[in-house]
């Protein structure tokens, strides 16, 4: 199983000798505990920390800041690397998306204090938009950050926010503005620690990726210094987020491949291995015609994901065909996992095989990052000009 496609001119030898060390770290430090971080709701500090001193998180930051100084293809290998792996509770694709926030955004003074944290696993990061009455309608948001003095004062909440119990640093989606729709729309950094007003809610009940702490977030009256605004001047968010978005839908892609890989993996497995009216499972038709539908879509999507890598690295990836991406991408994957939990039979339906955490999983990949039916309507309008 491999990221990389035969047509990965984006890939050199230091990506694949990359993707090598860090399957070696999934297999080693990951796999033991995925059941254990499922129980728990939440994957433990010490993993953030193994996984920064091994540098996967640093691929694609400035060495000035901590990181390796690679490109965007160093973030995507780790997490195909996770998702191949059979895990989909590590929060580290929000990790790579608040580096590249403030990497693209912050000020050197942003960059010199959260990014080496961020990179060794010291910092868990987290990016609030999503609000209760606010979802991929960005203008609707409703939490706002006024001035008061040096400081802002932010006001609001925010839910369904990934690695919410966890983060150490969030990047929340705020209202300085609020006379102006999108255009008054501001990121601003909130560090957790002593964070006076911030409150962290339960960790909510998910129908999968039951890993990952998942959280409703409060703020009342909580001051946060105007040097934590991300960009040189208020009212940039919007703009901001819609900047970004090709890199966070193409990572929704990237997690879609790994999760296949591995599904096809496990389920070819186990049809060699199961037995029914006398041979093996894998020696009817009806499973090699199954199999052979899923490994042409994996394929398919390996290309296309490459492709995108490559025009993400070289600023020509639109939202269009990010948008793409993770629609095609997300819907190949429930339609893998739908198919190959069958192929299990009533043991798919159990819990102790991991066919069926992938299937419940899968789910919410056609709805966070925008919805498909979202996705459809841009990748429309690029049509309709």
């Amino acid at each position: 199983m491999s990221l990389f496609s035969a047509t990965s001119a984006w890939a050199t030898e230091e990506h694949k000798m990359f993707a090598e060390m860090a399957s070696r770290f999934m297999a080693d430090e990951l796999v033991p505990n995925i059941e254990r971080w499922n129980d728990n709701g939440v994957v433990n500090r010490e993993f953030w920390r193994k996984a920064g001193d091994m540098g996967l998180m640093a691929g694609a930051i400035p060495e000035e800041y901590g990181g390796v100084g690679g490109d965007i293809g160093f973030d995507a290998i780790t997490m195909y690397a996770q998702t191949s792996h059979g895990d989909a509770g590590w929060g580290y694709g929000i990790q790579s998306i608040v580096t590249h926030y403030i990497t693209a955004y912050g000020s050197d003074e942003q960059k010199q204090k959260w990014l080496p944290k961020l990179a060794s696993g010291e910092m868990v990061g987290a990016l609030a938009m999503t609000e209760p009455g606010a979802g991929s309608d960005v203008q609707s948001i409703r939490t706002t950050a006024e001035k008061d003095g040096n400081c802002y004062r932010l006001n609001g909440s925010k839910i369904f926010i990934t690695n919410g119990q966890s983060a150490d640093l969030i990047l929340v989606a705020a209202k300085t503005d609020k006379s102006e729709g999108s255009k008054g729309v501001s990121l601003v950094a909130v560090e957790t620690d002593g964070a006076e007003g911030f409150r962290k809610g339960r960790n909510l009940k998910k129908l999968g990726m039951k890993g990952n702490d998942t959280a409703e977030l409060f703020f009342e009256d909580v001051k946060v210094p105007m040097t934590n605004l991300i960009g040189p001047e208020e009212g940039q968010g919007f703009y901001q987020m819609m900047k970004q978005l090709p890199w966070e839908r193409l990572t929704i892609a990237i997690i879609a491949l790994g999760s296949i890989d591995y599904a096809i993996a496990e389920t070819v497995k186990y049809t060699q291995e199961r037995k029914a009216f006398g041979q093996r499972v894998m020696d009817f038709q009806n499973t090699r015609f199954k199999l052979a539908e899923c490994k042409t879509k994996a394929e398919i999507l390996r290309s296309f994901v490459s492709d995108c890598i490559a025009k993400l690295e070289a600023g020509t990836l639109d939202a269009a065909t990010a948008s793409m991406a993770k629609y095609w991408g997300s819907e190949a994957q429930n339609e893998v996992m739908h198919e190959c939990l069958q192929l299990f039979g009533g043991y798919g339906f159990m819990m102790e095989y991991p066919i069926a955490r992938l299937y419940t999983d899968a789910r919410v990949q056609m709805i966070y990052g925008g919805t498909n039916e979202i996705m459809k309507e841009l990748i429309a309008r690029s049509l309709d000009t």
